[in-house]
């Protein structure tokens, strides 16, 4: 399939996502796939709202692409922040930099910093989007284009499932699209700042995030086991 053949067939799926839901939204992780749903969405003037999360430890260079997003594109970026009470308190039990020291704690941190404040973005939402892809990880490869999420109660839509990496690219260069400066620095996958390192030649595009653990673990929570209603 071409690449304007899977710009089309992500365009009807965002199309159809807004017909037959309410209140969609996507979830912006300001990723270079994100960066391609974003100028989808702003190019062709889609009703989905966006939000990002903020998790207090972003790189720089995730700050500035959210500045240069807000000037670019005629787009409301919601922005959502863990709640202090609880970082607080993840940092008094588990120390500042506790995630080191084993999955859990990881586990316990990234629920803290993201899966809380995802909740309260998705409350009230008929559907929501991301930009995951099936080759990003071992973990997304029975992965959907759409299938219901039991965990936060509404439908998910993953329409760049079947995109390569080097679609993404190709999308971005070709249309202008404003990116992470991280990426050209050999990081192709990027979250929190202490827990997202470059990559080396040959290495896995996520092999940079959490890469003290094994494979399988490299996960935050954000995106659970989803019952498949429709396979594509």
């Amino acid at each position: 399939m071409s690449l304007d053949d899977k710009i089309a067939a992500t365009l009807l799926i965002l199309q159809q996502a807004t017909q037959d839901f309410r209140n969609v939204c996507f979830a912006n992780s300001l990723g270079a796939e994100d960066m391609v749903l974003t100028d989808l969405i702003a190019q062709h003037q889609l009703d989905i709202s966006l939000f990002s999360l903020d998790t207090g430890r972003l790189p720089a260079e995730t700050y500035d692409l959210i500045q240069t997003l807000r000037s670019r594109y005629s787009l409301t970026l919601q922005v959502y922040f863990p709640d202090h009470v609880l970082v607080e308190d993840y940092v008094a039990q588990n120390g500042v930099n506790g995630f080191y020291d084993s999955v859990e704690q990881r586990k316990g941190c990234c629920a803290v910093r993201k899966v809380e404040p995802l909740k309260r973005a998705l409350a009230g939402k008929g559907a929501w989007i991301t930009g995951m892809r099936r080759d990003q990880a071992v973990t997304r490869g029975s992965l959907a284009v759409s299938a219901w999420d039991v965990e936060h109660d509404l439908q998910k839509f993953n329409p760049l499932l079947d995109w390569t990496n080097a679609d993404v690219w190709q999308y971005l260069k070709q249309n202008d699209v404003p990116y992470n400066k991280l990426h050209d620095q050999f990081y192709p996958s990027i979250g929190c700042a202490p827990c997202t390192r470059a990559i080396s030649v040959g290495e896995d595009i996520r092999a940079g995030r959490w890469w003290w653990e094994n494979p399988e673990n490299r996960e935050c929570g954000l995106h659970v086991a989803s019952r498949i209603l429709v396979q594509a």
